[in-house]
């Protein structure tokens, strides 16, 4: 079987239960349901990180992300700009490099986030060509970041579209699959599209509603607005722009042999649905870390498969590179873990000892099997996943060995991984003083 061309779809911020095929009423992504019902869904997948560039650091590297300077940064912000030191080496071997190396064209349209010239690039960390913006967040439509500067680029050279974010986004993905498809008959090498949506990031800007640009120009947090619905819209936009991907590879006879992957770069924020899971961004309760989980690849993947298998973000770059022939280098020896036997079996599940941390509120977490060892502040817990998913009976009372024992093994792990910084960056973006706690 040849390889397949493979696009990978990163939502900013997406919830666990924003998706219909994951419990929303809300019908505002048919495309990713159908992708799901004809693929296989995830009910275990997690994020590297509960919060923007950390988990785009180890989907890029295939590693865990702490241990990299930049990624111990939550998030990376505009303030790095020129920054040296905070943002993705070129010299690491990354997904897009180490598929290049092996013949594949490279692309990435959407949102970067590891970090800023000059010394850090997409088209220095192994893809071809490059749309969008550098920065974490920025207005939809002025396409400008929380300092007011403008960011968005075309390779290397800043560009002044007009129009909504996510739509260009989704245009120039199209643009590009369909010169690498449109004649069947033209060799072309495979292709690898990092597809970064922004939405349904903030601030809360639906296509109609470009005249909040200038409201929110001096804080995109956009505290004072934003509604459920305004949310659900900007998601819908979204899922609209990868139907019409899905619709031009099906008219291209490209569809069988293209590898689609979805899922979010962290859990849902202000107006995200998480249920039943408890918290979200910046959090390590499962609400912050869960994500959804799909893939879709006719030629290998069967229908309306469901996987309990837990697995985090690094393991789908192990999971790509095994299924395009790719060898990691032995200098960068992976931590994420291949799911290519997974996917074409739902029933196969081996156990994936899963570890996060954060400089926020001293955060620890580890899953292994259904156990869940959690430090938030000075506090403590453990949770059996199986039976309390929303994290609310805490067992480390009643089960103190179990408790030690994660404890020890989460400590472990901790010592090959860089310390965090006392200077490094935290932004939560929002207090009690914006809104009640979740």
């Amino acid at each position: 079987m040849p390889v397949p061309n493979i696009i990978f779809i990163v939502a900013d911020d997406l919830g666990y239960a924003d998706l219909g095929c994951y419990g929303s009423k809300a019908n505002s992504t048919p495309a990713l349901d159908a992708l799901a019902k004809n693929g296989i869904r995830f009910t275990q997948g997690y994020s590297n990180a509960p919060v923007c560039s950390p988990t785009r650091f180890a989907l890029m590297t295939g590693r865990y992300q702490y241990r990299l300077r930049g990624a111990l940064e939550e998030p990376l912000n505009f303030k790095s700009r020129g920054n040296l030191l905070l943002g993705l080496p070129p010299e690491i071997p990354t997904l897009p490099s180490m598929l290049k190396d092996v013949g594949y064209d490279t692309a990435l349209f959407g949102k970067w986030h590891l970090g800023f010239p000059p010394k850090f690039s997409p088209l220095f960390s192994g893809y071809d060509e490059f749309f969008g913006p550098l920065a974490g967040g920025v207005d939809y439509f002025s396409h400008c970041d929380s300092s007011g500067i403008h960011d968005l680029w075309i390779n290397q050279e800043e560009c002044h579209e007009i129009g909504y974010l996510t739509d260009l986004i989704s245009k120039k993905a199209l643009a590009y699959i369909d010169g690498k498809t449109c004649n069947p008959n033209d060799k072309e090498n495979p292709f690898f599209i990092s597809l970064h949506y922004t939405a349904p990031h903030w601030p809360w800007e639906t296509r109609e509603d470009s005249h909040l640009a200038a409201e929110v120009k001096e804080n995109l947090f956009h505290l004072h607005g934003g509604n459920i619905h305004t949310y659900q819209k900007m998601i819908n936009h979204m899922d609209e722009g990868i139907g019409s991907i899905v619709s031009l590879l099906k008219k291209n006879h490209a569809l069988d042999n293209t590898l689609i992957i979805f899922t979010s770069d962290n859990g849902g924020e202000r107006f995200s649905d998480n249920w039943p899971l408890v918290g979200g961004k910046m959090d390590l309760t499962e609400g912050g870390i869960r994500v959804p989980w799909i893939a879709h690849w006719p030629e290998y993947i069967k229908p309306n498969q469901t996987s309990s298998q837990q697995c985090i973000t690094m393991d789908w770059t192990a999971t790509i590179l095994e299924i395009a022939n790719a060898i990691p280098s032995k200098n960068y020896q992976l931590d994420g873990i291949s799911m290519l036997q997974v996917l074409n079996n739902s029933v196969i599940e081996f156990e994936r000892p899963l570890y996060w941390r954060m400089h926020y509120r001293s955060q620890r977490a580890a899953r292994i099997g259904e156990w869940k060892y959690l430090k938030v502040d000075d506090y403590e817990y453990l949770f059996n996943l199986s039976q309390d998913e929303r994290e609310r009976a805490n067992l480390g009372e009643r089960m103190p060995e179990l408790l030690r024992k994660m404890r020890h093994q989460w400590e472990s792990w901790d010592t090959e991984m860089l310390n965090i910084p006392s200077d490094a960056n935290v932004t939560v973006g929002y207090s009690l003083k914006n809104m009640p706690l979740r």
